[in-house]
């Protein structure tokens, strides 16, 4: 559907204003701003990106953190505590509230500073003159006034008026909807009111399909044609596979919390206990069950990941695509390039026969010399095959390359003679021929069916052996024809044949068997000749286990093309909107999927991929969808990164499953508990100093390592699990706190503040040393933690036994327990963690 901007009855839109259009024709304007007029323009306009972002300095951020509801209900309850007298327990939880939160925002503050350094380093940039000279400049430094270069590949970065321009082809679909490139040129039309009638004026966001243009910034940020329509046309992110997961394990820990302080409020009210000790007491109950340093571990854990990755030459642009990237099963890949070395050379050039034919190379030689679109490695490869003079042609004009077509035509002349020149895929060409060379080029012969079938012979052979072939066509035009269109690729003389060798990587093979020994499946998605992948998947000894080309997937429904995906490796022949479809039906099928593309074509499935991928050398187009870049183009880093990938995701696992098994134990146990205690069976301020403690424990989880065991397959936030394992290891937590609540009442015969600090330190101590054997699925004694870990965890277990004997202790209302205790202590938190680990290896299994 269009989305073309219109302006309203009596306004005019900025591409027809006199003005600005006088501004264009200003020769000084041509030369573009000096480095002080665009930072003074900078500072007037703003970055130039939509949906200017309120970027808070320091103590606004950490503000903002204080945004958490349960931070909130926690200072207010400290507040009602200040109102009503209580100082101590007002300074207590305040001191705990602050503690966490500045905890929190410590390590996320720092870890997202570097993560963003990171980003920075591959933003997209443009080509902008400044001072007169040609620079490269991040697109939010441009400014209005600027003068950028722009060809064949570049996102228009903002909305300008075209100064120069040379077979200048754009793809508008963004705000038109028309899918078809649009010839921008100097000059002003008669009537240019819609976005799709100003051909002498580019937009932000749309791309750059072929030719060279010097563009004139007017519009930049908010104030362009995208930034207008942005609010209207913007939907919601699509949420990842990870994004996913984690929204419902929020809902799952909302759930549980509601329902749990919700009873523990009923039954203190039921039991007359006073108002405010009872609120104090569920709110500390919320906090213990939420597992609050989640979003900090998260935050830390995906940054180092990503310094990590930026250490083998990865460069991630959305955090949270690192677990995405460990969670993949599927990896989508074209084959030039990833595959094959992508040093192509041309190796042959024949007639339709299959001779060598100087005429074939001679006519691919002009087509790439004066072809002003995209140029791909196949160009290079012609123009590298050996000089030709070209002095006796003018270029008149040319159709520019697209995927749909699948060729490139120019119109050139000789003389008094114009010739248009094609070449391009061979069975889109060959269907345009209706006349073949022979020995005399200039008299061709028929190109009847006997012709057709020899000629497909010659380049089927040819693609056999592993080459890939363009096809070289030519037709004469009048000596009138000044414009070449579409049309004109019609009624054809087919020349012959180019034949370009691009051998397999050596490394590829090496990196394809790592990767599915690891679980990655490997699909071949190309828009090469299912034969020539045949040759290079034999080569990389990829097995082949079914093949759909471009013709068989436009034929499909989608219904359809879910049920082959699975049964299928190689998608040959295929275009972009057939790209797209082969990733949905991926995902569809519940894979996690990765495409890995560098061209425009791939734009699209870079966005439906779970984890786009594209590389430092792609286009403009490609670089920006992508969510991670490959500063080499190696898969054998990208495996590297799969296992950073899931050695993060067991990370974040491990904190979820720690905190969400114990908490949840811990909770069971006061909500249970205050069924048949006269008193409560710990403080509200006793439950928040238990609940820091543990998270100051868990802080050096991010820098834990993962068994290797854990890295093999990928893997997902598997709800099921993480039920499975709080709803049977908080239970087994609580067996031993009903068992503690036995000890201290029947044994020891505790009083309030005995009960209280016994069952404190005999909490911290279970759920803090269980880390140990629940961070492995292995056993607990042959997986090292990190040094870090081990001290923190350590620390902490001492600082809670030895807190009842101070002062501190006395303030939160603990007093030192009988000798024997701790005897008693240490055989219950020696046969729980032995239990532990049992029921651990039945339910990992």
């Amino acid at each position: 559907m269009s989305k073309e901007h219109k302006p309203a009855p009596g306004e005019g839109a900025w591409w027809t204003d006199p003005q600005v259009l006088a501004q264009a024709r200003n020769p000084a304007c041509a030369q573009g701003l000096t480095a002080e007029q665009a930072q003074a323009q900078l500072q007037g306009h703003g970055p130039n990106r939509l949906g200017q972002r309120w970027e808070p300095g320091l103590v606004w951020q950490y503000l903002l953190h204080f945004r958490n509801p349960l931070v909130l209900i926690l200072l207010g309850a400290s507040g009602v505590s200040a109102l009503s007298g209580d100082a101590v327990n007002f300074a207590i939880i305040a001191c705990i509230v602050l503690m966490s939160v500045t905890l929190d925002f410590v390590q996320e503050h720092r870890a997202n500073r570097a993560a963003e350094q990171l980003r920075q380093s591959v933003m997209v940039r443009a080509t902008v003159l400044r001072g007169g000279a040609a620079c490269a400049c991040p697109v939010t430094a441009l400014v209005p006034g600027d003068v950028v270069l722009l060809s064949a590949g570049d996102l228009v970065p903002a909305d300008g008026l075209v100064l120069e321009a040379r077979d200048f082809f754009v793809n508008q679909a963004l705000l038109t909807g028309e899918p078809y490139p649009v010839e921008k040129h100097l000059g002003t039309p008669d009537a240019a009111l819609d976005v799709q009638d100003a051909t002498h004026a580019v937009f932000m966001g749309t791309s750059v399909i072929s030719g060279s243009a010097r563009v004139l910034l007017i519009k930049t940020g908010a104030d362009t044609e995208m930034g207008g329509i942005a609010d209207s046309v913007s939907r919601p992110a699509r949420a990842h596979s990870f994004e996913l997961g984690m929204r419902r394990f929020g809902m799952l820990i909302m759930r549980l919390t509601v329902l749990l302080v919700m009873f523990v409020v009923l039954v203190n009210g039921l039991m007359h206990r006073p108002l405010l000790e009872s609120f104090l007491f569920a709110v500390a109950l919320a906090v213990g069950l939420t597992p609050e340093l989640l979003p900090m571990v998260v935050s830390v854990t995906l940054s180092r990941g990503a310094m990590r990755m930026a250490a083998q030459q990865i460069i991630v642009k959305r955090q949270t695509a690192i677990q995405d990237l460990g969670s993949m099963d599927v990896l989508c890949t074209d084959k030039t390039g990833t595959l094959t070395e992508a040093r192509i050379r041309m190796e042959r050039h024949v007639d339709p026969w299959g001779h060598d034919s100087d005429r074939a190379l001679e006519l691919a030689y002009l087509n790439s010399h004066f072809e002003s679109g995209l140029k791909s490695p196949l160009d290079d490869a012609i123009l590298a095959s050996g000089q030709r003079d070209v002095s006796a042609w003018t270029k008149i004009d040319e159709v520019p390359f697209d995927f749909e077509r699948r060729r490139v035509s120019v119109l050139l002349q000789r003389g008094d003679e114009r010739w248009l020149v094609v070449k391009g895929a061979p069975d889109d060409i060959l269907a345009l021929c209706t006349h073949c060379e022979g020995a005399d080029p200039l008299a061709p012969g028929p190109f009847d069916a006997a012709a057709l079938a020899r000629a497909r012979s010659t380049y089927h052979a040819l693609e056999d052996e592993g080459f890939r072939i363009l096809a070289i066509a030519w037709r004469r035009v009048g000596p009138q024809h000044d414009h070449a269109r579409v049309d004109d690729e019609s009624e054809l003389v087919l020349a012959g044949f180019a034949a370009f060798l691009d051998p397999p990587k050596a490394s590829a093979a090496l990196a394809l068997q790592a990767l599915q020994a690891d679980g990655v499946a490997i699909k071949v998605v190309t828009g090469d000749s299912d034969r020539v992948t045949r040759h290079v998947c034999h080569e990389l000894k990829l097995p082949i286990i079914g093949v759909l080309t471009g013709q068989d997937i436009a034929a499909m429904s989608d219904e359809a093309l879910r049920a082959s995906v699975e049964a299928v490796n190689l998608f040959c022949r295929v275009n972009p909107p057939q790209k797209n479809r082969v990733i949905q039906a991926l995902r569809s099928r519940g894979h996690v999927v990765g495409y890995l593309g560098d061209g425009v074509n791939d734009a699209p499935s870079l966005h439906s991929a779970d984890v786009g991928l594209s590389v430092d050398s792609a286009v403009d187009v490609a670089k920006a969808a992508a969510d991670m870049i490959l500063l080499r183009q190696d898969l054998q880093i990208l495996h590297e990164a799969v296992l950073e990938g899931r050695r993060t995701f067991g990370n974040i696992m491990k904190y979820i499953m720690m905190g969400t098994s114990s908490n949840f134990g811990n909770m069971f146990s006061m909500a249970g508990a205050v069924l048949f205690l006269p008193f409560l069976p710990m403080l509200p301020t006793q439950i928040l100093l238990n609940n820091i403690l543990y998270d100051i424990s868990e802080i050096t989880i991010p820098l834990d390592a993962v068994d290797s065991e854990e890295t093999r397959l990928p893997r997902v936030m598997d709800m099921d699990l993480i039920r499975r394992f709080m709803f049977t290891m908080g239970p087994v937590s609580s067996l031993f706190d009903f068992l503690t609540f036995y000890v201290m009442l029947q044994v020891f015969h505790a009083d309030e503040k005995l009960f209280q600090t016994g069952w404190f330190v005999e909490s911290l101590c279970t759920q803090v040393l269980v880390i140990f054997v629940i961070r492995t699925h292995g056993h607990p004694l042959r997986s090292r933690p990190h040094p870090l870990l081990t001290l923190t965890s350590l620390t902490v277990v001492a600082v809670a036994m030895a807190l009842p004997y101070t002062a501190l202790g006395a303030a939160f209302g603990f007093t030192p327990p009988p000798a024997a205790f701790n005897g008693v202590l240490a055989v219950m938190v020696a046969v729980y963690l032995t239990l532990v680990e049992f029921i651990k290896r039945r339910l990992f299994r």
